[in-house]
């Protein structure tokens, strides 16, 4: 049996009282970078109702995607540190069965490539990952749990993955490059490489698969990728760097996190215009709409909290307790 250079030690039942061991019909999943665990939480109550420990040694996850049926998770490990800076490179992916609350594998890369951002297509079936230091996307079997094969990126530092609705087209935001790459995933080949900025993070796709967004880290602005052409079609301006952004289902909106001023500015897809700001915890992350768009959940990583958005009303509904430094989120029904 092959040695780890690093072990993980599960603490199944961290919990807030005595619940069973088992996942609600819906369930938040919250991975807190600090601590090195994932939250679970009820989303009827708002409340943290137990956290898995990863308890790796000297890395950490970053990201986590939920199976379609909503038993299993995926928790790839990082590393040490973040995006483009030296430490150590993360080679495997944890998985969680949720109704147990156990670690029951681990998935190998072979090598140390950073796995970063996990996506279930939900019309193949496959999970897709961002493996950095190979310059590609992985793709995992997630019922066999098997590797089966890659879409080479074209470019460094692929970190964060969109998939059109289709299951036809992948977009990486390539943070150190400040491109887009877009990708043929049936025929697992690279289409095209976007220029947008000296340096980018996070992306999104709009409900109808016709805009890629990916937020500027060098100026206060949001570029719109026409998916057309494959060129920036215009820009937003923000109230501070964006972070993490999401589109709501009926494509009239797009939510982006603000670290910077700790809000979410809403865009009106019609206009291209912030049309409002909401105040959030500190620095805030991620931004995951609940399948039925009714809630904005948005992790806070300088408060170790999720903000739970009404989406009718604007406002913040509940201030959800997780872990230190808050971020990747995954929706498990």
């Amino acid at each position: 049996m092959r040695k780890h250079p690093f072990q993980y030690v599960l603490f199944p039942s961290l919990l807030l009282g005595l619940i069973p061991a088992s996942v609600s019909a819906q369930t938040l999943l919250v991975v807190n970078q600090v601590d090195t665990t994932v939250s679970l939480v009820d989303p009827a109550s708002g409340r943290q109702v137990a956290t898995i420990a990863e308890k790796t040694t000297g890395v950490h996850g970053h990201e986590i995607a939920a199976s379609a049926d909503g038993r299993t998770a995926f928790v790839p490990i990082y590393g040490s540190t973040g995006v483009g800076k030296p430490g150590i490179d993360g080679h495997e992916m944890l998985v969680i069965d949720l109704p147990s609350r156990a670690i029951v594998a681990d998935i190998d890369f072979g090598r140390g490539v950073r796995p970063h951002y996990p996506l279930l297509d939900p019309l193949s079936g496959m999970l897709y990952v961002t493996t950095e230091l190979d310059k590609t996307v992985t793709i995992v079997d997630p019922r066999t749990r098997k590797i089966v094969g890659t879409v080479p990126t074209g470019a460094e530092q692929s970190h964060m993955l969109a998939i059109s609705h289709d299951g036809k087209r992948g977009y990486t935001a390539n943070v150190g490059p400040g491109t887009v790459s877009v990708l043929d995933l049936e025929g697992r080949k690279t289409i095209a490489v976007i220029p947008v900025s000296g340096e980018v993070q996070r992306i999104a796709v709009s409900a109808d698969d016709k805009l890629v967004f990916t937020a500027d880290q060098t100026k206060p602005q949001l570029a719109v990728i026409d998916a057309s052409t494959n060129k920036v079609k215009t820009w937003v301006p923000l109230p501070g760097l964006g972070y993490g952004t999401a589109a709501t289902p009926d494509g009239r909106w797009l939510l982006v996190a603000i670290p910077s001023t700790n809000q979410v500015a809403v865009v009106d897809l019609g206009s291209m215009q912030v049309t409002r700001r909401i105040d959030v915890a500190k620095a805030p992350q991620e931004i995951l709409i609940r399948p039925d768009g009714k809630v904005a959940y948005v992790s806070c990583a300088g408060s170790g909290q999720v903000a739970a958005i009404d989406l009718a009303q604007w406002n913040v509904q509940k201030e959800i307790d997780a872990g230190k430094f808050a971020d990747g989120l995954a929706w498990a029904k």
